[in-house]
């Protein structure tokens, strides 16, 4: 009586370690990179987009510590117990841009 369950476990073992196996083949067929899309002045798409973003990080990051400088200007005015709406709205930009700049980075 012992032995038809060992038989079932060492088979379904076996057709465990078969589907894996067959995964695994399909995973390594899938080309890991999409080949470099040349545009008609010769350069790499890709290049391109990451001279964009690294143009527009910068650009963001100038924007971001302009806003970091006047908010701590805001509060360093406005005492401890006021908060003006402007100092909240700076706190919102702030956030926007640096979730763009990640969002950026990340991409590559």
């Amino acid at each position: 009586m012992r032995r038809p369950t060992i038989y079932l476990q060492i088979l379904a073992l076996a057709a465990c370690v078969a589907v894996l196996t067959s995964q695994l083949v399909v995973y390594a067929q899938e080309p890991d990179e999409e080949e470099d899309v040349r545009l008609p002045n010769g350069k790499f798409q890709k290049d391109e987009i990451l001279k964009l973003d690294h143009k527009q990080n910068l650009e963001d990051a100038g924007r971001l510590l302009d806003l970091a400088q006047s908010l701590k200007a805001q509060l360093e005015t406005g005492g401890y117990r006021v908060v003006s709406a402007k100092s909240i709205k700076s706190t919102e930009e702030i956030e926007q841009l640096a979730k763009r700049i990640r969002n950026r980075l990340r991409r590559y």
